[in-house]
């Protein structure tokens, strides 16, 4: 589809984790494709008041909203704000998710509620907030966003790949359960992807090496989400969508 198709248009998105990196992309995305959209982030409101005014001198129309994911309460606060502001909700993205590396005997029992919680809790206090919007919708879409190393397994991150391969499972059952209230649910599978970090580069960025001869960037993995919120993605449901220029073949 051409950028100027418009094929969201009239339709209201929640983008989790949308201040930076491939959320931003994600959110801007979906706006130029029409949607208006609530642009989430846990605490930084200036990021998300950064990414809404991007839309708005687009053209398009959002919402800034603070609120973190793991919070149920919260999170339906979120979804009825952005009932109020724009009169339905059609597509939740859930892409909050942190990233952390270290060896298995220094993770803390903490460390690994807190990456469990922001991945699954969150896109699960989503799914709950949204679902009577997205069910009334008719045309009701759950993107997740995993990542390479939930299929492939890597060193030192034992707590985000079980949160990231819990996040397939989710997909797959919601899959089955929303079918019959007409919400499609999908995951889309970033590869490597050349985003900004405060750390090092992850490990597993040495040893898998993409087909197409690059790393991907945060544009890639928006234009796939934003197919499969597209009109002409209502018969696919319960996939895993690999975005990761061949890194990995699934």
């Amino acid at each position: 589809m051409a950028p100027n198709d418009k094929e969201l248009a009239g339709k209201v998105a929640i983008v989790t984790g949308a201040g930076r990196n491939i959320g931003r992309a994600i959110a801007l995305s979906l706006a130029e494709a029409g949607a208006a959209v609530v642009v989430n982030v846990r605490a930084n409101r200036a990021e998300a008041e950064a990414v809404t005014a991007e839309i708005a001198k687009a053209g398009g129309k959002a919402l800034a909203y603070v609120a973190d994911v793991t919070d149920a309460k919260a999170v339906e606060r979120m979804a009825a704000a952005a009932a109020e502001k724009f009169g339905r909700i059609d597509i939740l993205v859930n892409n909050a998710a942190v990233r952390q590396e270290s060896a298995f005997e220094k993770i803390t029992p903490e460390d690994w509620h807190m990456i469990l919680a922001i991945v699954l809790d969150g896109a699960f206090n989503c799914a709950r907030a949204c679902l009577p919007y997205l069910e009334k919708s008719g045309v009701g879409t759950v993107v997740n966003i995993g990542g390479l190393t939930g299929h492939t397994g890597a060193k030192h991150r034992a707590h985000v790949i079980t949160a990231k391969a819990g996040l397939v499972g989710l997909t797959r059952a919601l899959a089955h359960d929303l079918s019959e209230k007409g919400v499609t649910v999908n995951l889309v599978s970033p590869g490597l992807i050349d985003t900004p970090r405060k750390g090092p580069q992850p490990a597993h960025h040495a040893t898998a090496k993409p087909l197409v001869g690059r790393l991907g960037t945060a544009k890639d993995i928006a234009a796939t989400v934003r197919f499969l919120c597209s009109p002409g993605a209502r018969y696919i449901t319960g996939q895993t969508v690999h975005a990761n220029g061949g890194a990995y073949l699934g």
